[in-house]
């Protein structure tokens, strides 16, 4: 018997009308008896629908509420899910066609993180689809709309006031909320900016840079005792890290305020800090502020909000979607694809009941990367699944992480935006045995990655941990106050995963800096940060700039820790604080054909000499305007310089390192190198391309072009549904 699709839409609506809920899935039973039927023929895919006006006990075979409103879409995701099992089941445990899943535009509110396991997966032949319906906007949803605002006075200021329900053990407060698609500002002292610290009563010229203080002194006039103190948590920058920190006491005569947990490293003088999540600090538009003991919401409503008509969102789950395989066991959520769907509404934050003595390392926050903060979509056990066109979006947490066990993933076109933490994250930081247990071979293209680290500064754009045969092309990473790209692990020249990786054609700029005439407040960062023995690591053709340390680490290409065998070639790196390679320890690195301009401090810098070849440096050509040209230790050689052409803007002198060009070069140094001028067209306006016939004066230095750096152009089809 051949399929007819008409037939099978009347029937199950027929059957549906029946008994509701039960009489849907015997429907889906009925197309699944209809495709084993006519399996002899081909078989196309099978559309089921989700709409926010849908309904659970309709068929969902359509794309709209038929006119006596007795058949239509689903409601909600796990609808769908759930009916795609009944596909399934009524095949023998297997799908005979590709199932689509269309989201009419509306925002979906999940009664809970939407779990797909190994049983919701596709195959090869018949993959599962989760798309926009046509060229409409669905969002998933972690939160929950906050209604019943009410005017107020609250510390002798008019105030909007709502109830929120009573949190679930999983999650006991939250630091987000939104309007109308516009993260709020968690009431904080200073309004905008940040204090400095003073001094740190308990630091000593001997104290370990792992341990951290419990107590600060402030400036006269910053901080002042508050009625909730409890309730308020200092957020301290220091070093590459931030430190949530609750407060205990605050001593206005002695200018200190004590906190109930420690900093994540020793603080320092000068650290930034603000305070905030006290009523007492509510007090500019645009702020807002939750009180535990009421369960009440205060608000001051900036110009334009609308309360009552507007969406008005607070996180709910730490998550919106987990792919949850196991792939110790083999089973692995396969073949899924999302395309063109916003996610957006999670949150995750520190454990309120986490203490020094549980993990003292995380007490208040992370050693780097704010790496322990999760993703809001996120797997383990996954592979060969596709997130295209999507956007993460308006969340406290990582957009995407790709952990144990995640292989051949690819993220493209995707938007990941005003998030908690970073962009992406691949792999662990754990070093699995078994191949099945590792993330590799994933792939991140043309997404763009921009104004993250809302609520931990020092997350990252694109992280990548114990994880290799990545490939990271044609993003634009920008807005974060840390590390645009960070790839690798291991600190030192021990095991490590991290190796094969390509980093090319991407666009990296405003790193620590995220905005022009913003300062920084972290330090210790790069445009690509990296670590570890990497061989096989690839960074070529990216364009660098705009990267800016605090106290130092400013960089545009960082090789770090132990970071061996890498290739940096044909990169684009300027305008860096710092310089625009760093190099603190490491071997065999290879550094050629590049252009590093206008290092602020330095152009180029290493730290640690040890009793190998740290790197070789051939072909590139430097340009600046201030600052030295080499910084940090040179008194053993152990590089190699050769071919390279150097010029200080006007022709101005300057040295190696405090040695002349002659010494320099009687060194071992750069004996094919030159001091000319390198014959850009506006370096002073981001023009590096050489001026007609200049090349062949640069020794050897081939001419490159980073104008594709960044997501390409995507030819608009319009979407299927």
């Amino acid at each position: 018997m051949r399929h007819n699709p008409d037939r099978c839409r009347y029937n199950s609506g027929m059957i549906l009308r029946s008994s509701g809920w039960r009489a849907t899935a015997l429907a889906l039973l009925f197309v699944g008896a209809m495709e084993v039927a006519s399996s002899a023929a081909p078989l196309g895919p099978m559309n089921l629908y989700v709409s926010p006006d849908g309904s659970d006990l309709f068929s969902g075979t359509q794309a709209r509420n038929n006119l006596p409103k007795q058949d239509g879409p689903f409601q909600t995701l796990g609808r769908a899910r759930e009916a795609i099992r009944v596909l399934r089941a009524a095949n023998g445990g297997r799908l005979t066609r590709p199932v689509n899943v269309y989201l009419r535009g509306g925002t979906y509110f999940l009664p809970q993180t939407l779990v797909l396991t190994p049983d919701d997966s596709g195959t090869p032949e018949c993959p599962i689809t989760y798309a926009a319906y046509r060229d409409e906007k669905p969002t998933v949803s972690a939160g929950i709309p906050v209604r019943g605002w009410g005017k107020t006075n609250l510390n002798g200021r008019e105030v909007w006031a709502a109830k929120v329900p009573a949190f679930r053990s999983e999650q006991e407060s939250f630091h987000e909320f939104w309007v109308n698609g516009h993260r709020r500002t968690l009431a904080r002292s200073p309004d905008t900016g940040f204090f400095r610290v003073e001094s740190v009563p308990d630091l000593n010229d001997h104290t370990p840079l792992e341990q951290g203080q419990k107590r600060l002194k402030f400036h006269e006039g910053d901080l002042k005792n508050l009625k909730d103190t409890s309730e308020a948590d200092v957020v301290l920058m220091s070093l590459w890290t931030d430190s949530h920190l609750p407060v205990q006491s605050i001593d206005e005569k002695e200018r200190l305020v004590s906190f109930m947990v420690p900093t994540v490293f020793k603080a320092a003088p000068d650290d930034r800090y603000f305070i905030e999540g006290s009523l007492d600090l509510l007090d500019q538009p645009g702020e807002w502020c939750f009180e535990h003991r009421t369960g009440t919401l205060y608000y001051i409503p900036k110009k334009g909000d609308a309360l009552i008509t507007g969406d008005v969102i607070i996180p709910w789950h730490r998550q919106v979607v987990r792919l949850q395989g196991d792939p110790q066991d083999g089973r692995f959520v396969e073949h899924v694809t999302f395309r063109g769907i916003t996610f957006s509404n999670s949150e995750w934050y520190l454990p309120a009941h986490l203490t020094p003595v549980d993990d003292p390392r995380h007490a208040s926050g992370f050693s780097q990367a704010a790496v322990g903060v999760p993703g809001a979509v996120w797997a383990e056990g996954a592979r060969d699944c596709f997130f295209d066109s999507c956007i993460v979006s308006h969340a406290g947490n990582y957009g995407i992480e790709l952990g144990r066990g995640c292989q051949r993933i690819k993220i493209s076109y995707c938007t990941i935006t005003d998030l908690g933490a970073g962009g992406i994250k691949l792999g662990e930081t754990a070093i699995r045995a078994a191949e099945a247990d590792r993330a590799n071979s994933n792939e991140v293209s043309d997404c763009t990655i921009q104004d993250c680290g809302k609520i931990f500064p020092s997350a990252v754009g694109i992280w990548v941990g114990q994880s290799g045969d990545n490939h990271i092309t044609h993003n634009d990473v920008h807005g974060l106050w840390y590390t645009g790209l960070s790839i690798g692990w291991t600190w030192g020249y021990g095991d490590s995963l991290s190796r094969n990786n390509v980093i090319e054609w991407n666009h990296v700029h405003h790193i620590g800096s995220p905005a022009e005439g913003v300062e920084p407040i972290l330090s210790d960062m790069g445009a690509i940060y990296t670590l570890g023995v990497s061989p096989g690591m690839v960074i070529r053709n990216n364009h660098f700039h705009d990267i800016a340390g605090l106290r130092y680490g400013g960089w545009g290409i960082y090789f770090d820790e132990g970071t061996s065998k890498a290739l940096a070639e044909n990169n684009l790196v300027y305008r860096t604080t710092h310089g625009g390679l760093h190099q603190h320890y490491g071997a065999d690195n290879t550094v050629r054909n590049n252009i590093f301009a206008f290092g602020r401090d330095a152009q180029i810098q290493r730290t640690r000499v040890e009793d190998h070849l740290s790197f070789t440096f051939v072909r590139n050509l430097v340009y600046w305007d201030r600052g030295t040209l080499l910084a940090g230790n040179w008194g053993k050689m152990q590089a190699v310089f050769d071919e390279n052409t150097y010029w200080r803007v006007g022709g101005e002198k300057f040295d190696f390192a405090g040695k002349t060009w002659d010494q320099w070069r009687a060194a071992g140094m750069d004996a094919h190198s030159q001091i000319a001028d390198l014959g850009f067209t506006d370096p002073q306006n981001e023009h590096f391309e050489l001026k007609p016939g200049a090349e062949k004066s640069l020794l050897g230095f081939v001419p490159f072009d980073v104008s594709a750096a960044g997501p390409r152009p995507r030819q608009q089809a319009k979407a299927p549904g």
